[in-house]
């Protein structure tokens, strides 16, 4: 007999309990973040807008404290002016180092 249990929506984020965090992976995308904006001449407060992101979750970001999910990593690199592609793909070739 089948069960006619309804069926829940997941929750937003992370279960409780699970740690994604990386701290390296974190860093790298800070630092590629940082200088991006850097070189283009762009302040912080002006980028976070441009990215649709709180300035102080950008600050965040940018110091490695938080980890940025999908979304936030197509904003970013949307305001860069990046394919997500290539702004992984820096962070990637800077873990390589």
């Amino acid at each position: 007999m089948l069960s006619h249990h309804k069926k829940s929506s997941p929750k937003p984020g992370r279960p409780r309990g699970h740690r994604t965090f990386d701290a390296g992976v974190a860093t790298a995308f800070g630092s590629i973040v940082r200088r991006a904006r850097v070189d283009a001449g762009v302040s912080q407060e002006a980028f976070a807008d441009l990215a649709q992101v709180e300035r102080s979750y950008l600050g965040r970001l940018e110091r490695g404290e938080s980890q940025p999910t999908l979304t936030v990593v197509l904003k970013v690199a949307a305001a860069l002016g990046f394919e997500a592609s290539v702004l992984v793909g820096l962070v990637e070739r800077l873990l390589a180092n």
